[in-house]
């Protein structure tokens, strides 16, 4: 797996860490976003029908918000299901990559900041450990995303 620079033993633990965070996909998506657009308004603007939404009880009630939480946690959780396969890893990740940068034409430091989020949910609800564990995958996440958008020339 030459893409991949996780060990075994650390595809299992960051697998354990997720797996926490993931059973209540929803509720957990849902926070991250709703940390996401409030501490970083400028990410709503990517989203037209979010954008008139200020108050986080608001965005926590919305639908959209919550279908969007589900899937972006549904879309990681894909991801954490085949950090030993790099090549079906990257048949996650890259057309997700490109869409968001031709399609949406989403800003690559908002997959950063996602992470963070995630990491600091983590972190708050089952400790440093759990963090620490999903630190190396949220970083592994990001770097191919970077690389797909510089291949679509951003």
């Amino acid at each position: 797996s030459s893409t991949m620079s996780l060990s075994e033993a650390e595809v299992q633990s960051a697998r354990g860490a997720w797996e926490k965070i993931y059973v209540d996909a929803e509720d957990n998506g849902t926070a991250v976003l709703v940390r996401m657009f409030t501490e970083h308004p400028d990410t709503k603007t990517y989203f037209t029908h979010f954008k008139g939404m200020d108050s986080a009880e608001e965005m926590k009630q919305s639908d959209q918000v919550r279908g969007h939480g589900k899937k972006v946690f549904s879309a990681i959780n894909d991801m954490v299901q085949h950090l030993d396969n790099s090549e079906a890893f990257l048949g996650i990740v890259t057309p997700l990559g490109k869409k968001h940068a031709t399609q949406l034409k989403i800003d690559p430091k908002n997959f950063r900041i996602i992470c963070d989020i995630i990491l600091q949910l983590m972190e708050e609800k089952f400790g440093g450990d759990c963090k620490a564990s999903f630190e190396k995958v949220t970083n592994e996440i990001c770097t191919h995303l970077n690389n797909i958008y510089k291949e679509e020339g951003w």
